[in-house]
């Protein structure tokens, strides 16, 4: 069988075993439609329902539908064209795809509630209903959270077919980024980087899975830096781009910091990195998360001993909350469908969860490892001065080291890691650039 002929098999097995665990019989996903500004006409960008693009590789059929009863062996596809001349029409080229779906083209949605009849009052619905007339569909259920919760929880395990899109996004977006470098290192802005870096893979911003953090000079230190100077600075000293790519509704999230100069910025980007390659080897099946999130900030503990940002034992400067003050964020999070993927914080498909930790309140994951699982790896190291304001008592603290890293903003290093059976884990990050010819 192909990846995705198993794909989807996959999926339609767990789909079956959420539709007789929750009690339902069929489920309708709807793909969504966009939405309009407030008093106006003009929608934003649309964006596909994840549960949508979890059956099929189409990301921009707003108003299409996947309907599937428990045990078919085919789900339905109510594929939406509408008849319509002011918008070119969504095509449906040919693919693999189609051949474990039936299709059945619309141009009404009063089309779909026809043909299904009362097998639509028998239905979960998931997806958004904002908009008439699925806004008065009589179904079953709406967005029932256990269907949702025993669906999102195995979507942790992705399969080979999910892989393979994953690994081709992060090819796409590793070229960005290298045509981003060059910018830089050519002394664009902020804005002419980021065009670069769209230039580089023809995609529109819209395309992109999520905004992408362009960050020069002090910059770095807004986690979620997303202004982008248009003029370019006098002197660019450091570089900071968090940015992906989608394929077939697949998300890349890359992160890289260079700097232009050898010297003081650039060792602390190299003790970065490295501290990061030490926590990839530590990734094991049955290993929590979170002490690979407690490990990571162990190595940043090390670092500001090193550098002399903080007087101290790794331990010490871990306990008293140095770490968080540098590093606020959590080390990563799943990934696939979604940037930030679904399941995190789940124990089991019941819904259960592990409860939010107080001393790492934004760590996004906290299951064991488990193969098959595509997560980030992402360590930081910043001047916030926000969350410095905490310790500026503080005798332990080297500000004047502090100030020396201040005009650079900080650093953050990100690749997406595929979870093998015993260390043997796939580095689709990293191994991208080094296709690419970028050694890593």
């Amino acid at each position: 069988m192909s990846l995705y002929a198993t794909h989807i098999e996959t999926v339609k097995q767990r789909f079956d075993a959420a539709l007789a665990a929750t009690g339902f019989d069929s489920v309708l996903v709807y793909a969504g439609q966009p939405r309009v500004a407030f008093l106006d006409d003009n929608p934003y960008p649309f964006r596909v329902n994840p549960l949508f693009k979890y059956w099929l590789p189409l990301t921009d059929s707003a108003k299409s539908a996947i309907f599937y009863r428990r045990g078919d062996s085919k789900p339905t596809l109510y594929f939406f064209q509408a008849k319509d001349f002011w918008h070119a029409p969504v095509n449906m080229p040919e693919a693999e795809w189609q051949q474990h779906v039936t299709v059945k083209v619309i141009s009404d949605l009063k089309q779909l509630e026809s043909d299904l009849g009362s097998a639509l009052k028998d239905t979960a619905f998931l997806g958004e209903y904002f908009a008439q007339p699925v806004k008065d569909w009589q179904v079953k259920a709406r967005n029932p959270q256990a269907l949702i919760d025993h669906l999102h929880f195995h979507r942790a395990i992705k399969t080979k077919w999910e892989v393979s899109n994953l690994r081709e996004a992060n090819h796409l977006a590793a070229k960005a980024h290298l045509a981003a470098k060059a910018a830089f290192f050519e002394g664009k802005s902020e804005f002419a980087i980021h065009q670069a870096y769209l230039d580089e893979i023809t995609m529109r911003e819209s395309e992109e899975p999520y905004n992408s953090i362009v960050a020069l000079n002090e910059h770095p230190a807004i986690l979620h830096y997303d202004v982008y100077d248009r003029s370019a600075p006098a002197e660019s000293r450091s570089f900071l781009i968090d940015a992906g790519a989608t394929y077939n509704g697949y998300c890349a999230d890359i992160t890289r910091t260079y700097a232009r100069e050898t010297g003081f910025y650039a060792d602390i980007v190299k003790a970065v990195d490295d501290a990061q390659k030490a926590v990839l080897a530590e990734i094991r099946p049955g290993k929590s998360y979170y002490d690979l999130h407690v490990s990571q900030h162990m190595k940043l503990a090390q670092i500001l001993s090193d550098f002399d940002f903080v007087k101290g034992d790794v331990d010490s400067i871990y306990q008293k909350g140095y770490t968080s003050a540098f590093m606020p964020h959590g080390l990563g999070h799943f990934i696939g469908l979604q940037v930030h993927d679904v399941g995190g914080f789940m124990k089991a498909d019941d819904g259960s969860e592990y409860a939010r930790d107080d001393r790492h309140p934004f760590l996004r994951l906290l299951r064991p490892i488990e193969q098959g699982q595509v997560f980030t790896i992402e360590p930081g190291m910043y001047v916030v001065d926000q969350l410095l304001e905490a310790h500026k008592d503080s005798t332990d603290i080297n500000w004047a080291k502090v100030d020396q890293l201040r005009p650079f903003g900080g650093v953050r290093i990100e690749d997406s890691v595929v979870v093998g059976a015993d260390g043997d884990n796939e580095n689709l990050t990293r191994d991208a650039f080094t296709k690419l010819g970028e050694a890593q």
